[in-house]
């Protein structure tokens, strides 16, 4: 009896330790969570300028017809994926829910498995992506809690460069789309060819009228690249936002759990505790008897 009072304290002190870290990091993952929403809110302000900016000079391609490469669908003959998972566990749910949603999209459109690549944002996709032979591009770990573009400019890049390359002839971006704290939204969205902007958004006058310098062909070769790789480095943003809101859930219910732990083993140990002293206290009780 004594060694299971003693086994159940080590048990509770183990837990009181656990229960400790996890309300530790999930404190440390609030703490992320409130700069990775002021990011999202700043660059939220450059997407928004970006957007108006890149309507406003393809106004008329809008409204006509484009014969930019950026704007035109072409024959779908593979397709990429940009996938963003965390780089560590410990937050619930989050790498499972967009992990599934890729499987069920190459099972539903690419069968043979043969006209699509991964583009793998986080270590838990691409470990994920290898251990199933699926094929992977190329990859990117170790992100920053608040990634820069700086940071990401490379995958962003090369992804957008590997399209005009014709590489591959439409990219989407599977990622989870932070709603609040305790809600996100996994999210499958077509990047390119360029398809969400809309000759309704333009500020009222064409900026074509105006003279622009070099020229407006010029300018859109470079705005556009731009304009894709800010929509890439949003969903970025908001992935990682949704990383740090899925770690501060999952630490509070581990903490939680942990509380529970505590409470049910703490009753147990006064039950068996309580049960030795009767115990202890039937046998005086008999040895007194029998002396009798």
């Amino acid at each position: 009896m004594a060694g299971s009072l003693s086994e159940i304290k080590v048990r509770i002190t183990s837990t009181q330790k656990t229960g400790k870290i996890t309300s530790a990091m999930k404190m440390v993952s609030s703490a992320k969570l409130v700069k990775s929403e002021q990011a999202a809110r700043n660059f939220q302000v450059y997407a928004s300028k970006i957007r108006q900016i890149t309507t406003d000079l393809l106004h008329s391609d809008l409204t006509k017809g484009s014969t930019n490469p950026m704007l035109i669908s072409r024959p779908i003959k593979k397709t990429a994926y940009i996938v963003i998972t965390s780089d560590k566990g410990l937050v619930g749910a989050y790498n499972s829910t967009i992990l599934k949603a890729v499987m069920d999209t190459i099972k539903d459109y690419h069968p043979d498995g043969s006209d699509y690549t991964i583009i793998s944002i986080g270590g838990m996709g691409s470990d994920f992506f290898k251990a199933r032979n699926i094929p992977v591009a190329f990859e990117l770990r170790g992100l920053e809690d608040n990634p820069s573009f700086e940071e990401v400019n490379r995958i962003i890049s090369k992804s957008v460069e590997m399209y005009k390359n014709e590489i591959f002839d439409e990219l989407y971006v599977c990622y989870t789309h932070h709603i609040n704290s305790l809600t996100s939204q996994v999210r499958v969205e077509k990047m390119l060819p360029i398809s969400d902007l809309d000759a309704d958004e333009a500020s009222e006058g064409d900026v074509t009228g105006f003279e622009l310098e070099p020229n407006r062909e010029a300018i859109l070769e470079q705005l556009l690249p731009q304009y894709a790789e800010s929509l890439i480095y949003g969903a970025i943003i908001d992935a990682k936002t949704a990383e740090h809101a899925a770690g501060m859930t999952a630490m509070q219910t581990a903490t939680d759990n942990a509380d529970k732990v505590i409470k049910d083993l703490t009753k147990l140990y006064n039950r068996v505790r309580q049960a030795a002293i009767t115990q202890e206290i039937t046998e005086i009780v008999a040895g007194a008897n029998a002396l009798d």
